[in-house]
């Protein structure tokens, strides 16, 4: 009997596999996305010295009470805003788009476009 590997393990795979081909820098750092089943989280990482630059999540007061739900796709794109302004008021203005081993599509999808509307470029 064939047995499959669990989602989150191959998804866990994927994002290794992905980072070893980029990571952020101080002049270009990571916008790092992850979303669970309830939320969703982003973060603008410098890798050389391993520190957050800029966050946000939809764990958060002023984010969450402007969502009806923390997990659909408006959410996402209301996030992607949110990182982007935040990372325009740090400076930052170009970055490298980690998906986290998530397929490019839906909230990611959503995430990355609203970020790049905001301003971010990658």
């Amino acid at each position: 009997m064939v047995s499959k590997e669990s989602r989150s393990k191959v998804r866990v795979k994927k994002h290794k596999r992905l980072r070893n081909r980029f990571s952020g820098t101080a002049e270009r750092p990571r916008l790092a996305v992850f979303r669970s089943n309830n939320h969703m989280y982003a973060q603008v990482i410098d890798d050389t010295v391993g520190n957050t630059l800029v966050s946000a999540s939809t764990l958060e007061k002023d984010v969450k009470a402007e969502l009806e739900k923390t997990n659909d796709v408006s959410a996402a794109a209301y996030l992607g805003t949110v990182i982007g302004k935040r990372a325009l008021e740090k400076g930052i203005t170009t970055v490298v788009f980690d998906r986290g081993g998530f397929i490019y599509q839906g909230k990611i999808k959503a995430l990355a476009d609203a970020a790049r509307e905001a301003g971010l470029e990658f």
